[in-house]
């Protein structure tokens, strides 16, 4: 198994009204980065649900320069319509993330959480201060 010692959250920069889902973000990294699977390990859904998304044995495609030792997390939204960065998880993708990333803290007990933002300045995501919400 992968030594973790990060998760990482990210959106999908897309409008909240686009209520996409893993199969969507796969085809985007696959057809259009070419990459060989969808770079995230969880991608959350409006509705809360936690889909699966790469497998966890295998280093993902998130955020570079940290996919070796760390988790991807991908919740659907982050802008509004005019694609301004924004805060758009519904209540739902909230106790979905936080139940999320308390279950693999435990299972990864050395493991720091950080958004995305944190690793770059060219991005606002996931669109929220993962440091003092999570």
């Amino acid at each position: 198994m992968r030594d973790i010692n990060k998760i990482i959250i990210h959106c999908s920069a897309t409008h909240a009204e686009m209520d996409i889902d893993v199969e969507t973000i796969r085809r985007w990294h696959v057809e259009l980065n070419g990459w060989s699977d969808i770079g995230y390990h969880y991608v959350i859904k409006r509705d809360g649900t936690v889909q699966t998304g790469r497998p966890l044995s295998k280093i993902g495609a998130h955020c570079r320069g940290h996919n070796k030792n760390s988790i991807g997390i991908c919740y659907v939204g982050g802008t509004l319509k005019d694609n301004t960065p924004s805060d758009t998880r519904t209540k739902e993708q909230k106790k979905a993330l936080k139940a999320l990333v308390k279950y693999l803290q435990k299972e990864y007990p050395n493991a720091t959480i950080h958004g995305h933002n944190e690793f770059t300045d060219k991005k606002a995501c996931p669109s929220f201060n993962v440091q003092t919400d999570l």
